[in-house]
């Protein structure tokens, strides 16, 4: 089979592998396609991804979506289509019981933050254990299920709002993730949700995907005060800032966007002042199941996707990906079969 390994800073080299073969307790998935997300921008534009550095090649890939390709027992056929939800979880701990993605020791499909590294989908075929593969309805198709994993991030960090329904959120920094969650947001009923941007092109996208108002920061003013919730989606210093400005008064701000582990400037007396709640959010556990419902019940979603790129151009793939005024979710095709 063929993978695509990521070796270090803007060096990626497509191999043959053997086929793997799975135990009892997994199955083989034929990958179709794979999402472009920012921790593999940033594994190959940077060569690593935070503290965690390329040390030995790397399969990139967690958002991915195909068809069942081998089940030594049987459950799902062969062509059965699927996601995967792209995590293992660690070391059990009883305080948090209903949180394992937050249990030490785990893992996630195409990172380095283990080691050896744990290896992910942007290959012809993947193994994966068995309780981490998800059967799609049969009027979902594998393409546009590759937006579960993302929309399961932006859901989960809504989550962590509480109920949005009538009420007025603003999400900051429209990538595919911040448009994921506008998306989610207008699904869960919220009275308005209003997008924030330094590009018109993200904007438009947030828009046709339900946002009632998009904001420029370069020219137009975010009004302080205003919004019940705040989704920060960009992770950059002054959109934090500005998501504590413009958050009401005792109102929640949740950073999903992800930050560099730094010292950073911010201005936090409004989040003081106002007594806002604060929450941090990181992956999600089990909101892949509502995403894939999502993803099933409203087929505008996949508008998100804006390029789908074939697998023997991989640095085409991640060139795209990083130039948010071209593209929103860039998704890699995986070579088809013969």
């Amino acid at each position: 089979m063929r993978a695509a390994f990521i070796d270090s800073k803007e060096s990626i080299r497509i191999a043959e592998l053997e086929t793997p073969q799975p135990t009892q307790d997994q199955v083989r998935v034929r990958i179709d396609y794979v999402g472009i997300c920012g921790s593999d921008l940033h594994y190959y534009f940077e060569g690593a991804n935070g503290a965690f550095v390329v040390r030995e090649p790397l399969i990139p890939g967690h958002e991915v979506s195909g068809r069942i390709d081998h089940d030594p027992t049987g459950e799902w056929p062969v062509g059965t289509p699927v996601t995967v939800h792209p995590a293992t979880f660690g070391e059990h701990r009883d305080d948090l019981a209903d949180a394992p993605h937050l249990w030490p020791g785990g893992a996630y499909l195409g990172s380095a933050s283990t080691w050896p590294h744990t290896q992910g989908g942007l290959a012809e075929q993947l193994l994966v254990d068995r309780e981490m593969v998800r059967p799609l309805p049969p009027t979902l198709p594998v393409r546009r299920a590759v937006l579960a994993e993302p929309l399961a991030v932006a859901l989960h960090g809504l989550g962590k709002a509480g109920d949005v329904a009538g009420k007025k959120v603003l999400v900051t920094g429209v990538g595919p993730i911040g448009l994921l969650a506008v998306a989610a947001a207008v699904a869960a009923g919220a009275a308005e949700v209003t997008a924030t941007d330094v590009f018109d092109e993200p904007l438009e996208r947030a828009l046709a995907l339900g946002a009632s108002t998009a904001l420029n920061v370069t020219r137009d003013e975010v009004p302080a005060n205003t919004y019940d919730v705040v989704l920060e989606c960009s992770g950059v210093a002054a959109s934090i800032n500005t998501a504590l400005t413009a958050v009401a008064i005792a109102g929640t701000v949740v950073q999903v966007g992800m930050v560099p582990d730094v010292e950073r400037p911010l201005n936090i007396a409004a989040f003081i002042a106002k007594e806002v709640t604060w929450r941090g959010t990181f992956r999600f556990h089990d909101e892949i199941d509502e995403a894939i419902a999502l993803l099933d019940a409203n087929p505008r979603i996949e508008d998100v996707i804006t390029h789908v790129i074939p697998a023997d151009r991989p640095v085409d793939a991640f060139t795209v990906a990083r130039d948010s005024r071209a593209s929103g979710k860039v998704v890699v095709q995986v070579w088809p079969e013969g």
